[in-house]
Formats: C-alpha cells, sequence, structure tokens
C-alpha cells in the first residue's frame, strides 16, 4: 500500500527505536535536573553551614585576649573533631575564595567547609598541612584550584598569624624550578626546591584516590610508621623518615578530578614563605595584592 493509501485517522505505530530514543531522551532530561537541583541544593546548605562555622570562630577568637607571638610560626592548639580552627584565603582566585576550616575530612566536615586531614601537621608545623574539599556541589570550596600557578599564595589565617604559602613550580626540570621558586621564595628554600630534597614535589599534579603519601609528612614519601620506635617527631606528628633532613613547612589541597567526577586527585603543593603577626590589625602581603 502507497502513502496515498494510508487511513488518516489511523497514524502508524511509532517504531521501537524512536520509543527508546525518547525514552533516554526523558531520562536524560531527568537526570540533568536531578544533579542541577543537587548541586543548587547541597551548595545552599553548605552556605548556611559555612556561615555558623565562621560565625562560630570568629566568636572563639573575639573571646580571648588578643596575643602578639610574633613572626615565627606558631601553631594553633589541636582543635576537636568537627570544630573550626582556620580560615583558608586564596587571593588569586578572587576575595570571596576565603573560607573556614574544619578538622576532619568525613561527610559532614566537608559540607561545611575545606577539612583538615587528622593525621597531618597543623598551620605553621613542620611537615605538611593537608586539606581537602569539594570540587562540586557541597560549597565546591576547590573547584577553581587548577587555577593556581606556581608562586600564588595560599594563605591559612589562624587566630594569632597569618601563614602565607607559595605554590610550588610546577616543573620537573632544575633549572626552571630555580627560576620559578626565585620569583617568591628566599635563597635557602630555592636550592632545596630546584636541585635539593625537595626537587621532587610539583606545584600541581594529578594521581589517583589511594596515593595518599601526597599528604605524607614529606610529600611522596612513603606514610610513617606510628609503631617504628625510631621514627622522630615532628611538632608533635611523626617525621616520614629518620633521615630526613629538616623538614620545610608545606600545605597541601587535595581535591576530586576531573571536574564532576572523583576517579582521580588533583593536588597543589605549597611552601610557607611568610609569617605575618594579627597583631595591630597587619596583614599579609599576599592580601594587599
Amino acid at each position: 500500500m502507497s502513502s496515498s493509501d494510508r487511513d488518516p485517522n489511523h497514524p502508524p505505530r511509532p517504531s521501537v527505536g524512536r520509543i527508546a530514543g525518547e525514552l533516554l531522551l526523558t531520562v536524560g532530561v531527568v537526570l540533568l535536573l536531578f544533579v542541577i537541583y543537587e548541586l543548587s541544593w547541597t551548595n545552599i546548605t553548605s552556605a548556611r553551614l559555612q556561615q555558623e562555622a565562621t560565625a562560630g570562630l570568629e566568636e572563639q577568637w573575639a573571646s580571648r585576649p588578643p596575643s602578639d607571638v610574633g613572626d615565627e610560626p606558631v601553631p594553633p592548639p589541636a582543635p576537636e573533631p568537627g570544630q573550626p580552627f582556620a580560615r583558608l584565603h586564596l587571593p588569586t582566585l578572587g576575595q570571596d575564595a576565603q573560607y573556614t576550616v574544619i578538622e576532619g575530612t568525613g561527610e559532614e566536615d566537608l559540607r561545611t567547609g575545606p577539612g583538615h586531614y587528622p593525621d597531618t601537621q597543623l598551620p605553621g608545623e613542620r611537615g605538611n598541612l593537608a586539606l581537602a574539599g569539594h570540587r562540586n556541589g557541597s560549597g565546591a570550596v576547590f573547584q577553581h584550584i587548577d587555577r593556581l600557578r606556581s608562586c600564588d599564595a595560599v594563605v591559612v589565617e589562624t587566630e594569632t598569624q597569618w601563614l602565607t604559602y607559595r605554590v610550588l613550580p610546577f616543573s620537573e626540570q632544575s633549572q626552571q624550578r630555580r627560576d620559578e621558586a626565585a620569583n617568591c621564595l628566599p635563597p635557602e628554600l630555592v636550592q632545596r626546591i630546584a636541585v635539593g630534597d625537595y626537587s621532587h614535589v610539583p606545584g600541581q599534579h594529578i594521581t589517583t584516590p589511594d596515593a595518599i603519601e601526597v599528604i605524607s609528612p614529606m610529600p611522596g614519601a612513603p606514610w610513617p610508621d606510628d609503631d617504628e620506635p625510631d621514627t622522630p617527631a615532628v611538632d608533635g606528628h611523626a617525621a616520614a623518615d629518620p633521615s630526613y633532613p629538616m623538614l620545610e613547612r608545606l600545605v597541601t589541597l587535595t581535591t576530586c578530578h576531573p571536574q564532576f567526577s572523583n576517579t582521580e586527585r588533583l593536588i597543589v603543593h605549597g611552601v610557607l614563605a611568610e609569617t605575618t603577626s594579627k597583631a595591630d590589625g597587619q596583614l599579609p602581603d599576599a592580601l594587599k595584592e
């Protein structure tokens, strides 16, 4: 029967392929709307939790008399799990890129803000201050840390001090690392980072979720064994190896990679370059730039 012979009151049945296509399209739209809803809702919830944590931290700091500890790094008291204890500023990512840091990396901690890995060093301690944060939803505090570049500032604010860490060089070549580090670090640090014991630590790299050595006191080294009696303590935490020289004070930021996935981890490493007392309302140079 030709097309002209078809009964206009009885249109042809849709094909199986067309039905399947329409179903897939419907499912796709529903999933997309669900993702948008989830991201928007968790961001709203996290913003409220972050505001509450910030208010609590400011109240806590204001309740104690001001103290001038000078410009040598002084770690804050060890916080309780879930407690806000510091502020993180990423000035090159914008004025709004500042967050109250929570002790712990559990689900509720990371909904509130960046979380501190409990077994890593505290701000100002020798070793590695390691922080985790979401890249999507739940505030997405580390959404744009892939935009950080060598020498960009990562400022950690404690009750008494501003600790300015600078992102390490991205290059693996000694001379290029030296040139990059010389833009923001003192000569003795430049040498260690270019050809010394920190020459293997990149400013940014991608790794797998099980690569826990990135938050070790010496990034890239095996995690210290607390049961080893010969393992020396560094500011109350175990050093990575008795043979290591004096550890620098590092900061490490970790988040999921790629965006909207958790198959890998994006890692940013920085080293402490400047400590500024908060006495008399002083600000670090990085927050004046």
